[in-house]
């Protein structure tokens, strides 16, 4: 089944479109709609639509220039154009960019659909291609695709020097020389429930979408079959930056179609030299180490942990469960779990030694944790100080596993509770400019990133991994409950209320609050107004 995203500023046009199409007997689901480009855009980054609709002619930013932008954001995008004016230029500009139909208003139904199936039938095509596994096979055999990952492989791991690497660099027409150098590596993980051709698929489509956009100046590779690395290189730190989260967030995006894959993503720092590359490879290595991959994707960066002076990361050797505890969530804690269980049954003759052995393990590392997060662990978990605590977790495997459970449970919890790096005051920040601007029907994910002084790619994948939705699914949230808060203490039309918080059209805004609530405003007024 394909998404589709609509955008049209003539409210009749995105109600038809709406209402006619028989979303629930076809292979294409609605995603939703706007009424101009611009706040299309934004919905638009965090949706991810396999198909996108929209008018050439609207306010603020018009079908081509959202087209533009689109296709640069998320190039596997099939996008059809609606126009009420038939002119060459226009259809030569729609061409140039890469749209998928080009459909001249008045439509019917029937031309929509036709559009809908042919743009369903590109992607089935891109489907077969990027799970094309001979053809994969064919191009990572190939003589020279090794020969350039080899000598990429070499530049990451440092082993040439800056000018023997610039001079190579030309047999495979790659720019090494910028003004600034960053390193993304991804580590694929595929599940035990997946086929045996998951990882296969998982980079095929990575391939896929390299192949179909590039990045720019990036160069990527796989340095391991399930390690994926791209050198991200650019003009200005900022952009820089913005163009590894970016990458990152779309890989993750097309891993995620591949059942049962995860990717992690870690992003080293930015530096001026060549040389540079090779450390923030070495640095995104380690927070890989440092990470365990789980049932959904994650993208680290070096700002999330901290440096020394020298600019190095530290990591803890010895005391590995520390930052792990950084990054992990529940999900993680079987894992973990089963590990102590591993070291245990190694040592099953001397269970209760080995096993105060690694509780004070997960002790010394929760307390650094509550520490590091401004806590004491004699205040927030006195109990699993006492000696007597240790003495009687170790009694059994039974009794010990459950009281490494509830440790890390209390600790994760605490965890989520307080500051979480650098950026919860970011997410704090960007929760008040939202909560206090949600009525604004301009306010959108450029503008929200703006406020708190992140780039757009930046700010969506730090939102949504640290709160666990998008930026648009908080203040969509946020917009339904003021709407709830106005339906139930005042006599407010719905048509007046979708205004008030900030929804261009009426007919979307019931539309959302059903899909989020379940059920239509009047619905929902009258359930409150029962006794």
């Amino acid at each position: 089944m394909y998404s589709v995203f609509i955008v049209d500023d003539e409210v009749i046009v995105r109600e038809g479109l709406r209402n006619k199409i028989d979303w629930e007997h076809s292979q294409f689901s609605f995603a939703g709609e706007a009424s101009d480009g611009e706040l299309a855009l934004s919905m638009i980054q965090d949706i991810k639509p396999d198909i996108l609709i929209t008018d050439i002619r609207m306010p603020f930013m018009d079908g081509l220039e959202l087209a533009r932008a689109v296709k640069k954001m998320l190039p596997l995008v099939r996008i059809l154009i609606l126009s009420g004016h038939d002119e060459f230029d226009y259809a030569k500009k729609a061409i140039a960019i890469g749209v998928e139909d080009y459909i001249l208003k008045p439509f019917t139904l029937e031309e929509i659909l036709a559009g809908l199936h042919k743009a369903a039938a590109a992607l089935d095509q891109q489907k077969q291609q990027s799970t094309d596994i001979a053809r994969m096979k064919n191009e990572l055999e190939s003589a020279y695709v090794l020969a350039r990952t080899q000598f990429l492989s070499d530049v990451v791991l440092g082993t040439l020097g800056a000018g023997e690497a610039i001079q190579k660099a030309a047999d495979f027409d790659i720019k090494l020389i910028a003004r600034c150098y960053q390193v993304a590596v991804g580590a694929i993980h595929c599940g035990a429930q997946c086929g045996a051709n998951a990882l296969l698929e998982a980079k095929s489509r990575i391939l896929a979408l390299v192949d179909k956009w590039g990045w720019g100046y990036t160069d990527t590779f796989f340095i391991a079959p399930d390690i994926f690395v791209a050198i991200v290189k650019g003009a200005q730190p900022e952009a820089c930056e913005d163009m590894a989260f970016s990458l990152a967030s779309s890989v993750s995006h097309e891993v995620a179609k591949s059942a049962g894959c995860t990717i992690v993503f870690a992003i080293g720092s930015i530096g001026e030299h060549t040389a540079h590359i090779a450390q923030s490879y070495r640095e995104a290595s380690a927070i890989l180490k440092q990470c365990r991959i789980t049932d959904r994707n994650k993208i680290i960066s070096m700002n999330d942990i901290e440096h020394k002076e020298d600019s190095s990361i530290v990591l803890q050797e010895n005391d590995p469960l520390f930052e792990r505890l950084n990054y992990a969530d529940e999900s993680e804690i079987d894992q973990i779990i089963s590990e102590y269980i591993a070291m245990l049954g190694e040592n099953s003759g001397h269970f209760s030694i080995i096993a105060s052995y690694l509780l004070v393990d997960v002790i010394m590392a929760v307390s650094k944790l509550i520490e590091e997060l401004g806590g004491s662990v004699s205040e927030v978990m006195p109990d699993i100080l006492s000696h007597s605590f240790v003495e009687s977790a170790v009694q059994s495997e039974a009794v010990f596993i459950g009281a490494v459970r509830g440790i890390l449970e209390d600790v994760l919890r605490y965890r989520s509770q307080h500051v979480q790096g650098r950026y919860a005051d970011v997410i704090l920040r960007a929760k008040k400019y939202i909560d206090k601007n949600y009525a604004d029907p301009d306010i959108c994910l450029h503008s929200t990133a703006a406020a708190v002084n992140f780039s757009p790619n930046h700010f969506s994948a730090v939102f949504s991994q640290e709160c666990g939705i998008t930026v648009i699914e908080y203040l969509t949230n946020v917009r339904i409950e003021a709407a709830k808060r106005l339906l139930r203490n005042s006599s407010m039309k719905s048509s007046d209320i979708a205004y008030e918080v900030g929804f261009n059209d009426p007919h979307y805004f019931s539309f959302i609050f059903k899909k989020v609530t379940g059920i239509s405003p009047r619905d929902w007024r009258n359930a409150e107004a029962r006794p």
